[in-house]
């Protein structure tokens, strides 16, 4: 404990330097109120957060915040959210103090000069429209000082701040106020227990009021609301008496709102009671209306030199923003002034040196130099004048370009799928020109014939409807007729390859046998001229043609697809022919 009141000490000397202005002392109270508190409401100790704040009153230091909240928010260097935090913790200490002998100077002197500090910076956020949500906290800390100290409610209404609040005729603001009275009677049933009939009058006066003064319906609802609850808590017969016309008011403005059963039992509430003569309700109504005109009149006088201030404030305002706009557009008139006076002088200064030089050519040098800068001069104006004409032609182009290239791209794409797959079958293609499965050893006679019957009984079952049967075996017997042909021709390549390379093997070693033996040159140059001549190479050509034309006429089509038989075609028959014959 003592070092909690050498902490406190030590804030209050800091506190009462004066050397610091209004806000760094909010700051440094903020800081340090809020580090103590959290130090204080450690669960070790349950009663050190109730001496500590005995403390902080017993040593002036709330005194100093409450002296803070009373400042204009212009000597706080417009710092409200500082000061709203201020005024937060400060009703947060207030609440749980024991102040000990000085109990009576705390409940009557401290506790109103703090609830005035609250409601003095409320007035002063209510006139500022950007201050709402700061207003709001404001008002939670008096809900929370009113909660735990009932005996101010008299004090909050009747106050001068909270009437000047009330006369910015701003809906928001006055849903507020009931709003907090109705939390207020709900948080604790022993509230409105606590008031004394003054205050419990005056609670009335101002929600009645509201009747009469305003017609949004949310504040009506709100106002109606809180008087039931109220009703719920006390008997309010006796302080509804002073409020003669109020169920004709309610009947007559505030049906139809949303909240009809409610104003019903207002009304009932109100009627519970000895009907007067209408001569006195008539006297009653006309004294309710004075009091309530001369109070409106009384709160308007009141909030005029505000009103007025707030007008000035704008004003004057509105006059300098006015100025500095007409100060930027000066400055911005002698800047562009400024421009082209320089301009100005560089280019005088360009034809003073132009002049200069131009007196130091020879006469012989001076025209053509003015025709090539004439020149220099035309084409630079006819680039720009091109440069221009292109970017517009481009910018007008814009979206056939655009087009022009997708379809470019579309068709680079198209053709390289197109490449791609051409590549693919030219590939399959060349892998197809070598022996064909069907020539494999694994397909036997007999699953020759079941694969016939197969494609025999698919025919009959599915029978085209564009072409009749023989048609379609025609078709069948062309397919496989080309097909033969062209497996026997990749296969007679093939052979005609390996031929050529025999001989050329074989005339190698002939050529080497005639070096190393010139005895047997006689004997092998008629074998080689034999092998060289023509005759005999196409002779041995067309004997094999017709070899393999002989047995490809014997053998069934499916048997020859796998031999090795080789079928020439017309053209080479005709040129076999013909070197015979020769």
């Amino acid at each position: 404990m003592e070092q909690h009141e050498e902490a406190v000490m030590r804030l209050k000397q800091q506190v009462e330097d004066t050397s610091l202005s209004p806000a760094d002392r909010i700051n440094l109270l903020n800081d340090t109120l809020k580090r103590f508190l959290n130090m204080a409401a450690a669960p070790k100790d349950s009663g050190m957060l109730t001496r500590f704040k005995s403390l902080l009153y017993q040593s002036g230091i709330l005194s100093h915040c409450v002296t803070l909240l009373t400042l204009d928010l212009q000597k706080l260097q417009s710092n409200c959210k500082a000061a709203v935090t201020l005024a937060s913790l400060t009703s947060s200490c207030c609440v749980g103090v024991e102040p000990g002998e000085l109990s009576e100077n705390f409940h009557r002197l401290f506790l109103p000069s703090v609830m005035d500090g609250l409601l003095s910076l409320a007035s002063r956020l209510a006139r500022r429209a950007e201050c709402v949500s700061l207003f709001r906290k404001v008002m939670d800390s008096v809900s929370w000082l009113l909660r735990a100290h009932a005996q101010l409610t008299t004090q909050v209404l009747s106050s001068s701040y909270y009437a000047l609040i009330q006369g910015c005729d701003e809906v928001t603001m006055s849903l507020l106020f009931v709003q907090m009275w109705i939390n207020l009677c709900t948080a604790s049933r022993d509230f409105l227990s606590s008031l004394s009939d003054d205050a419990i009058l005056l609670l009335l006066n101002e929600v009645v009021g509201q009747f009469a003064v305003t017609s949004d319906a949310s504040l009506g609802g709100a106002s109606v609301r809180l008087i039931l609850h109220m009703a719920n808590q006390l008997p309010l017969q006796p302080f509804l008496f002073n409020f003669k016309g109020l169920d004709s008011l309610l009947d007559k403005d505030w049906r139809g709102r949303g909240f009809d059963q409610e104003v019903d039992q207002l009304i009932a509430l109100t009627q519970c009671r000895e009907i007067l003569p209408s001569v006195d309700r008539v006297r009653a109504a006309c004294v309710i209306q004075a009091a309530w005109k001369s109070y409106l009149t009384r709160r308007r006088l009141k909030c005029l030199s505000g009103v007025v201030s707030m007008l000035q404030r704008r004003f004057r305002a509105l006059r300098r923003q006015q100025q500095q706009q007409r100060d930027a557009q000066r400055w911005q008139e002698e800047l562009n002034f400024q421009v082209c006076l320089q301009r100005q002088q560089a280019r005088r200064k360009f034809h003073q040196k132009q002049r200069e030089l131009l007196q130091l050519l020879p006469p012989d040098r001076v025209q053509p130099y003015l025709l090539e800068c004439q020149v220099r001069a035309a084409v630079l104006i006819q680039s720009a004048w091109r440069g221009f004409l292109a970017r517009r032609r481009i910018d007008s182009q814009r979206d056939s370009l655009r087009l022009e290239h997708a379809q470019h791209h579309a068709a680079k794409t198209l053709q390289r799928a197109v490449r791609r797959f051409l590549q693919e079958r030219q590939v399959a293609k060349v892998l197809a020109s070598g022996p064909c499965w069907i020539g494999h050893q694994g397909l036997t006679d007999s699953r020759r014939a079941v694969l016939k019957r197969q494609v025999e009984e698919y025919i009959s079952l599915h029978p085209s409807s564009r072409v009749s049967r023989q048609q379609c075996e025609q078709l069948h017997n062309d397919v496989q007729w080309r097909l033969q042909a062209l497996l026997q021709q990749a296969v007679r390549q093939k052979r005609e390859e390996q031929k050529i390379e025999s001989l050329l093997a074989h005339t190698h070693t002939q050529l080497d046998l005639l070096k190393d033996a010139p005895s047997l040159s006689a004997v092998m140059a008629t074998d080689i001229k034999s092998f060289l001549s023509p005759s005999g190479t196409i002779a041995t050509r067309g004997r094999d043609a017709h070899n393999a034309r002989l047995q490809a006429h014997r053998l069934p089509w499916w048997r020859t697809l796998g031999e090795t038989a080789s079928v020439l075609n017309p053209k080479e028959e005709m040129e076999l022919g013909g070197e015979v014959r020769s």
